[in-house]
């Protein structure tokens, strides 16, 4: 853990504020996705390539799996935000949203020579906007940006006032 002492404040309220939007992006893709009674994520599996494709083409195939992959897509996003936006189980929420990035980036590597069906925001090698934020949320993991600013300072203060 970072000593909170070391660092200006703009530089921990800048850090906070990467979480939250960080946070934003997760809820709201949750919220839009249950939202929409017909959203699947049928078609971005059945669209992975690459090394791990066999895996994600697998969980598509069956829709008995396929409909607990997109609730559990869904209640991670959706949880994995709010823990996010309100510093609430920080720790836990970084973790988590870093393996969901990594399984969406493993679906979809950005790679010399794969093609998608379906259309990407942009042109990417290597590097794609969920690596990015993937990044974004490992810096995260290591400032404890949860006692700085979110539900988790209740904890942490109460914790540290015993000692």
């Amino acid at each position: 853990m970072c000593n909170s002492k070391n660092y200006s404040k703009s530089q921990l309220y800048l850090l906070v504020a990467l979480r939250v939007v960080i946070g934003w992006h997760f809820l709201y893709e949750g919220i839009v996705k249950l939202a929409n009674p017909n959203w699947s994520s049928v078609g971005f599996l059945l669209d992975s390539q690459g090394i791990f494709s066999g895996f994600f083409h697998s969980l598509a195939s069956n829709p008995d799996v396929l409909s607990v992959v997109d609730t559990l897509n869904i209640a991670a996003l959706t949880l994995i935000g709010l823990g996010l936006i309100l510093g609430s189980f920080t720790r836990l929420a970084t973790i988590g949203g870093i393996v969901l990035l990594a399984f969406y980036y493993l679906s979809h590597p950005p790679f010399v020579g794969l093609k998608y069906a379906m259309p990407m925001e942009g042109n990417y090698l290597v590097v794609s906007k969920n690596l990015i934020e993937l990044m974004a949320l490992c810096v995260l993991l290591v400032f404890p940006t949860g006692t700085i600013l979110g539900l988790d300072r209740m904890n942490y203060l109460i914790r540290n006032k015993k000692k």
